[in-house]
């Protein structure tokens, strides 16, 4: 059995002006702040002598990788992605970047989406990625159309009660 993995999927390149703002913050942290931490602390662990048995430097070591990996995704990919900004001529319809309450069509539950990019997307805001399949089926939708998306939980049916830039 072979480890080969086919390439995911890319995601799309666009995001909101906070979420870009919010990732270059992070690359800054990572690449002036957090990083030369871990550097000297690495150097520290290492002069203490035999490193296959010091629990410091395989720690310091890994976190380091850690860092560097993404630090390498976040230099490829912020210059890649395309803010969004403003709001659509069509307020009334979904697009990229609008806040939505939508309607369990069986339930009658009522929840709260945001649709952003797939770098910024936050289960615990309610923030979706415009690649998951509920912000697919519900882009250029209006107000009270219906529509049916395919969940993990199967097919639900939802109705849009609001739509909001």
């Amino acid at each position: 059995m072979s480890r080969w993995r086919p390439p995911s999927p890319s995601s799309t390149a666009i995001i909101t002006r906070e979420g870009f703002e919010k990732l270059k913050a992070e690359l800054d942290h990572l690449w002036h702040t957090l990083r030369p931490e871990v550097v000297k602390a690495l150097a520290a662990a290492a002069a203490e002598g035999d490193r296959s048995e010091n629990a410091e430097y395989t720690y310091r070591k890994k976190q380091l990788g850690e860092i560097d990996r993404r630090v390498r995704y976040l230099s490829k990919r912020i210059p890649s992605l395309k803010v969004a900004e403003g709001t659509p001529a069509d307020r009334d319809a979904v697009f990229f970047g609008a806040s939505i309450e939508l309607e369990n069509v069986e339930s009658g539950e009522s929840v709260l989406y945001r649709i952003v990019g797939p770098d910024e997307t936050d289960a615990r805001q309610g923030w979706i990625s415009i690649d998951s399949p509920l912000a697919r089926a519900v882009l250029k939708k209006r107000v009270d159309d219906e529509f049916e998306a395919e969940l993990p939980g199967g097919r639900t049916r939802f109705v849009i009660v609001a739509v909001n830039y």
